[in-house]
């Protein structure tokens, strides 16, 4: 059995971290993806909080950041665009992730049928892409404050089948750095694809408050049964 501290490397170009479950088979598995400047270690934090049936694996972020931190794909600042996301490497990651869910299903003891995403930021936003364009990888989303970006999501979602999916979506009504009126877009788009959501929002910035964390967990564990 891999041990949380030990730090694992595929050829997926991913590095990431577990915590076991304290089932021997058939485990409920929740991957985490982690903000722009963070890496594994992040949200692993939760991991010692969260059920023990949960198999938790913590991923970084494919490209480096200097002088420290990863991320997903490239946030760029210009006097022409402003602030603009690199849809491409997004797109990138997205398809690492999906394929990493498929590698861990049959590299761990977990069920493939009981899978949760957990994203922050734009770990979230590639969340949100993962699930909506391979809506049969997983079941469970925990979506902290991010967005959907239309950008790096099929074109035909109207016609793909999401009745499997579960979405928590939380914002902290003062982020500083994803408006809140963005992630505030998340509800009727879901709603429009008759997508199970629940939405929250929370007086904090681009962070997790104790309260989040509370319901969020209360949520997972809800689902976990179905």
């Amino acid at each position: 059995m891999v041990s949380k501290h030990q730090l694992i490397s595929i050829e997926l170009d991913l590095h990431y971290i577990t915590k076991p479950s304290s089932l021997s088979e058939n485990a409920p598995l929740l991957i985490m993806c982690h903000g722009y400047g963070s890496d594994e270690n992040d949200l692993f934090s939760f991991a010692s909080e969260l059920p023990d049936e949960l198999f938790i694996i913590s991923l970084r972020a494919p490209h480096r950041l200097q002088p420290f931190g990863n991320a997903w794909y490239a946030i760029n600042f210009d006097a022409d665009q402003g602030k603009w996301s690199d849809d491409e490497q997004a797109k990138e990651s997205r398809d690492k992730i999906a394929e990493f869910i498929d590698y861990a299903c049959s590299k761990y003891p977990v069920n493939s049928n009981n899978v949760t995403l957990l994203g922050f930021s734009q770990g979230t936003i590639l969340s949100y892409a993962v699930a909506l364009t391979f809506p049969e990888k997983v079941n469970n989303i925990i979506a902290l404050s991010g967005y959907i970006n239309p950008n790096i999501i099929p074109d035909d979602v109207a016609t793909k089948n999401y009745t499997n999916l579960h979405f928590y979506c939380s914002h902290g009504s003062a982020d500083q750095v994803i408006p809140v009126e963005w992630a505030r877009k998340a509800p009727q788009f879901l709603e429009a694809l008759s997508i199970d959501y629940t939405y929250s929002e929370f007086p904090v910035g681009h962070g997790v408050a104790p309260q989040n964390f509370y319901e969020f967990k209360t949520w997972l564990i809800n689902h976990l049964t179905n």
